[in-house]
């Protein structure tokens, strides 16, 4: 994958790209669609190439339940897979996994509520996953299977899945978490970064490393500066 800046604002640090991949080029900023299940609702791949679309997402975590990321690559990948020729990403599943734990526990997505008064300290587990510093335990949401989803497993998936674009396994912190469980999860995202790239093969994805520390601004520039020394594309 190759990056090109062609301008940068003089106002501000926006800037003007183009984003090379094997399937094509991404004119930056780009919106990107969300195809969670290699699909997006209502739309036919006709429907979404006409729109415009440069890129879309697909979500790895729903795509190991079903169908499988062995189906897709045994269909030749997620290109082939859903019959889109443009660029593709995967994020890394750490957000479902959120969604299943602390999100489904407070009832709270990626922003927080006005008013709510609970938090998340250092220590705590959520009530139907385990976080541990290999991964995460839980169950199928589909069938009840027991799972394991880490840093390993999830690029192994991305890999079969085989977008142009991959995401490292990541902690999505509830927003709820206080400031040291935040450090904490921080610091497990980076050492999972870390493993991330380690393990990964495919020498034809690029990979994207990812920045967390919640509402903190100086965990934010931490993990920001640590994550950017990392060898990501």
């Amino acid at each position: 994958m190759e990056f090109e800046i062609l301008k940068k604002s003089k106002k501000s640090k926006a800037r003007l790209g183009l984003l090379k991949t094997e399937h094509g080029v991404v004119e930056t900023p780009a919106f990107v669609g969300v195809a969670t299940k290699a699909t997006i609702k209502t739309l036919s791949t006709e429907d979404v190439e006409r729109t415009g679309m440069q890129m879309l997402i697909a979500n790895t975590f729903h795509l190991h339940l079903r169908p499988g990321e062995n189906i897709v690559k045994a269909h030749g990948g997620v290109h082939k897979f859903m019959g889109w020729k443009r660029p593709m990403m995967t994020d890394s599943g750490g957000f479902q996994v959120f969604s299943l734990g602390f999100g489904t526990d407070h009832g709270v997505g990626k922003i927080l509520k006005k008013g709510e008064e609970r938090t998340i300290e250092e220590g705590m587990q959520p009530q139907k996953i385990k976080i541990t510093e290999k991964g995460v335990e839980f169950r199928s949401p589909v069938d009840g299977t027991k799972l394991f989803l880490g840093p390993k497993e999830s690029i192994a998936i991305q890999e079969k899945i085989g977008a142009d674009i991959i995401l490292a396994f990541d902690e999505c912190p509830s927003p709820l978490a206080d400031k040291e469980y935040m450090k904490k999860s921080m610091e497990r995202t980076r050492r999972w970064a870390a493993e991330c790239l380690k393990v990964k093969k495919n020498k034809n994805q690029a990979i994207y490393g990812i920045v967390q520390g919640g509402k903190w601004e100086d965990l934010r520039k931490e993990c920001a500066r640590t994550i950017s020394a990392m060898p990501f594309d």
